[in-house]
């Protein structure tokens, strides 16, 4: 049994480390779009390449993400955190050093597979290492703490880029991890390792070895990697977009048809049985595809043509974040008492509404009057829905499974927001200079920030359509206490396997 209590020196040791270590990760994918501008001028890259600068890191994220979970599970979570850990941090340092956009997208995709790998254990080492008196607190922490890492995120991305320069935004994980890395080798205790104790196993709690599916993370890899190419290179109309985009379709359906025959899939494919969890997973890709695209255009939005500089547009983004820190954990409570269906519902609108609005900030915009109440209502709608999102997928299956459903909600968060990077300004009809043109770029924006609201209705619209139960009583402190404005909260473990 666990028994780390928090108030112990291991204790906040263990939380220090796994706090550094999701921050890591979750700043990385929030700072970075406040240096796009910056990053397109001195390397001399077109939107594509930006793009890609963004998708090369949730790319490897988002198909690695489960399997990161498995190695853990298997070889050890606290070594697989730090090996994670590492990598990241040299990926990032790469990041800070590349002499050109060649380079950078690489070196981003790099650090997608560290936080693949750190992520998942993140969490996972809280809950396989604290008390279960201390548990529920532990994870409520690292939680909250992480949500200030991600509230404060995009305004330290804007000091940087303002200040000592945008390779500063990568650099300043190395410290990070020089830091995170040794406290857990010496502090955190080992779990996992090769076998656990599972509710799958038996009523005796016997144990079981696992295999990692290393065929399925690379063939959903490699469809998303196909896609993602096809839609950023569909501009140029070529035979080989045309022939990547069918190939990335293919390795799709055999990735579907592999995950189905495997005795231990990466993503069993029979939790999608429940209605409610297929439902909810529905409305995941249609909100955090708006949410992807909304942050990697607005941030753009705000400097190159309302003129801001970095650190202005990271600061007039955190209204957002600072309203779900602050509110999450009463939209939960109310969604406890009221059932998911109007939360799921009324959040999207609000979201779009919020885009919507985003149309007012043109050049010359005011923060007070255009910017600033279009965040507001936005982070109002993130407030209702994402909390009660969240309960609704852990509540949809059954309790050794809430791992995995949370595994794969976070990975469809993910892939949601990948795509629309990907897709957004192509469906906008952005050209690849056009992040160089206030004026071509407004326009573009403004079709965009249309696309958007229409797919958060679409999403309003599937859910008050088929979510109808309530669920389970969400106890865990992570559906509550979020600031994560890009994924809903990850469940530390695979499957919901009994430490205790």
């Amino acid at each position: 049994m666990p028994d780390v209590r928090l108030a112990s020196p291991q204790g906040k040791w263990i939380l220090l480390t796994t706090v550094l270590g999701s921050s890591m990760a979750m700043l990385d994918s929030t700072v970075v779009n406040v240096a796009l501008p910056r990053i397109g001028r001195d390397l001399d890259a077109d939107l594509a390449a930006l793009q890609w600068t963004v998708n090369a890191y949730m790319l490897t994220l988002a198909g690695l993400i489960l399997l990161g979970g498995s190695l853990g599970d298997r070889f050890g979570r606290r070594k697989v955190f730090v090996i994670g850990v590492i990598w990241f941090a040299a990926a990032s340092l790469l990041c800070g050093i590349a002499p050109n956009d060649g380079v950078l997208v690489a070196a981003r995709a790099l650090q997608g597979v560290g936080g693949a790998l750190l992520t998942p254990g993140s969490l996972a080492l809280i809950q396989a290492s604290f008390h279960p008196d201390d548990r529920g607190r532990a994870v409520g922490l690292w939680s909250g703490f992480g949500g200030i890492g991600a509230a404060v995120g995009p305004f330290v991305g804007g000091w940087l880029v303002d200040g000592p320069g945008w390779r500063w935004v990568f650099l300043l994980n190395v410290p990070l991890a020089l830091l995170c890395a040794p406290i857990a080798v010496r502090h955190v205790p080992e779990s996992g390792g090769g076998t656990f104790r599972s509710s799958e196993a038996g009523s005796g709690g016997g144990r079981r070895h696992t295999r990692f599916d290393v065929l399925g993370a690379v063939l959903g890899a490699v469809a998303l990697a196909l896609v993602t190419y096809a839609l950023i290179e569909a501009r140029e109309g070529s035979l080989v977009v045309v022939l990547t985009a069918v190939a990335g379709v293919a390795a799709a359906v055999v990735f579907v048809l592999v995950e189905r025959r495997r005795a231990d899939p990466m993503m069993p494919t029979d939790i999608f049985a429940s209605r409610q969890f297929t439902a909810v997973n529905l409305v995941t890709l249609c909100v955090y595809a708006a949410f992807g695209g909304f942050f990697f255009l607005a941030a753009l939005q705000l400097q190159v043509v309302v003129g801001y500089s970095a650190l202005g547009a990271g600061t007039a983004l955190l209204p957002t974040t600072a309203l779900m820190l602050l509110f999450s954990a009463r939209s939960g409570a109310l969604a406890d008492r009221i059932g998911p269906r109007i939360p799921l519902t009324v959040g999207p609108l609000l979201c779009a509404a919020g885009m919507l609005l985003m149309l007012r900030v043109g050049p010359e915009a005011s923060y007070l009057v255009d910017v600033l109440p279009a965040l507001l209502v936005l982070g109002l709608g993130m407030v209702t829905l994402v909390a009660p999102l969240t309960a609704t997928v852990l509540g949809s299956v059954d309790t050794a499974r809430a791992g995995l459903a949370s595994g794969i909600n976070n990975a469809a968060a993910r892939v949601a927001g990948l795509i629309a990077v990907a897709a957004l300004p192509l469906i906008a009809g952005m050209g690849e200079e056009a992040y160089r043109s206030p004026k071509a770029f407004d326009a573009a924006f403004g079709r965009a920030m249309t696309v958007c609201a229409g797919v958060l209705v679409l999403g309003a619209a599937v859910a008050f359509a088929t979510v109808r139960k309530p669920p389970a009583d969400c106890r865990k402190p992570e559906c509550r206490t979020h600031g994560f404005v890009t994924t809903p909260p990850l469940e530390g473990e695979r499957a919901r396997r009994r430490l205790a």
